[in-house]
């Protein structure tokens, strides 16, 4: 298995970290759908616990994942895909980066006001950003929730593509992320 991109295909490194990701995401799509809905107790202060855990680990990983593009570039794309197609594609993956961001960084406002402490699976703390009123504890619950639902619709559209092209283009799109 080749570790590093290809003008063809993604390397081992980006599938791996691409599919991790996949997988962390749905994980905190159901937790954070699901934990205001438990009733207080330790069961509800472990799933905060382990969201935000989860939280921190996806921004170290993208955060790998970036670095990885970068020394590794991209493939190029498919050949015979439409321009417009090529920008949307790009448009899109840089959004779901951003919002890889900001929706932790939008957490970690939220994590600075209660009197839970951040920590990363009970291992170390992460700092409270200093000066984090209530009125920004609530616009960061808003702003956190809102690229939530953002970041869903870009993801249903990432995988419906990735679904769409090679089902009905013939277009080896998938592929290229998928081992060999």
């Amino acid at each position: 298995m080749m570790l590093k991109n290809r003008s063809d295909r993604w390397g081992g490194v980006s599938q791996l970290l691409h599919w991790l990701v996949a997988a962390l995401i749905l994980t905190m799509a159901y937790l954070g759908l699901t934990m205001g809905d438990l009733p207080n107790g330790p069961d509800k202060i472990r799933t905060y616990a382990l969201h935000k855990s989860i939280g921190i680990t996806i921004v170290a990983l993208v955060a790998m994942r970036l670095l990885w593009r970068f020394y590794a570039g991209a493939p190029l794309p498919v050949p015979g895909t439409p321009r417009w197609q090529e920008r949307i594609a790009s448009f899109t993956h840089w959004a779901i980066y951003g919002l890889l961001f900001a929706i932790p960084f939008s957490g970690w406002v939220l994590s600075s006001v209660p009197s839970f402490p951040l920590q990363w699976f009970g291992l170390f703390d992460i700092p409270k950003i200093p000066g984090v009123d209530q009125e920004m504890h609530e616009s960061a619950g808003e702003a956190h929730e809102i690229m939530f639902w953002l970041l869903a619709l870009l993801v249903a559209a990432h995988a419906g593509a990735a679904f769409y092209h090679p089902l009905f283009l013939r277009a080896p799109t998938l592929d290229r992320l998928l081992p060999q």
